[in-house]
């Protein structure tokens, strides 16, 4: 298998860029992650809380997956034990800093193992798969989306007032420094094929649906990772929403 790797990012219309991401693949070695953290808190916190967890997650993965040989059944606890530090990182920043006492980030963290992909995340940063099958995110949203969308298919909301619903986006798990309350992590790898797209992103490419991400996806499929990292940060610039969130997203493509 051979990994290309590429990372976009957009501040969207805020006034600052609270994302952080990063991907690499180990030269000559079937092996490659991204790293990619939604952060929250405001400036000069959540760029702090994304950035401290996208540098140590790298280091940590970096250092356990690239120097030797590796199993599948190794990878979920590397996964799992880079989570923890990440987070541990950030406790130690917020006990030397009060003023940002409450900060704190999502994760998302792919990591593709030959012809495998494994993961791990908190938040609501979505992972997805591209195949011949179309897209499908693979990673738990923790968030109240789930739970509201929930009640549109039990007839207890309507899916107009669900859309707008003022605590769709409140997070149900995050790294804040603290236990973390829910973490996602592949129970077995999903196997991939030559032509697959791996995406993993912030919430803010949601602005567009999946169907749209699809259809770009599928459009610039035989083009490079960097195409189309930059394509799906443009297609949402293209939206002018002014409520544009931060953008940002990590592409490997498989073959």
């Amino acid at each position: 298998m051979r990994y290309d790797v590429a990372t976009a990012l957009h501040k969207g219309q805020r006034d600052y860029q609270e994302d952080a991401v990063a991907a690499r693949c180990a030269a000559n070695r079937p092996i490659g992650f991204a790293v990619l953290a939604d952060g929250m808190g405001g400036h000069a916190a959540g760029d702090i809380a994304s950035a401290i967890v996208v540098e140590e997650m790298s280091r940590s993965l970096g250092d356990r997956l690239e120097p030797g040989e590796v199993s599948d059944d190794d990878i979920p606890s590397i996964l799992h034990e880079a989570a923890t530090s990440a987070n541990a990182s950030i406790a130690s920043y917020v006990a030397q800093n009060r003023d940002v006492a409450g900060m704190g980030t999502t994760l998302i963290a792919p990591v593709v193992h030959e012809d495998r992909l494994h993961w791990i995340s908190v938040g609501d940063s979505p992972l997805y798969v591209f195949s011949e099958e179309g897209l499908r995110q693979i990673n738990e949203d923790h968030s109240m989306a789930p739970q509201i969308d929930l009640m549109v298919r039990t007839g207890m909301m309507d899916a107009e007032t669900a859309r707008n619903h003022p605590d769709r986006n409140c997070l149900t798990s995050v790294l804040m420094g603290s236990a973390i309350p829910r973490i996602d992590w592949g129970k077995a790898p999903v196997k991939l094929v030559p032509g697959d797209i791996v995406i993993a992103s912030s919430d803010g490419l949601q602005f567009l649906t999946d169907e749209e991400i699809q259809d770009i996806v599928s459009r610039l499929r035989t083009e490079s990772s960097a195409v189309l990292a930059r394509a799906l940060v443009a297609s949402v610039e293209s939206l002018g929403d002014p409520d544009q969130d931060n953008i940002s997203v990590a592409v490997i493509k498989i073959s």
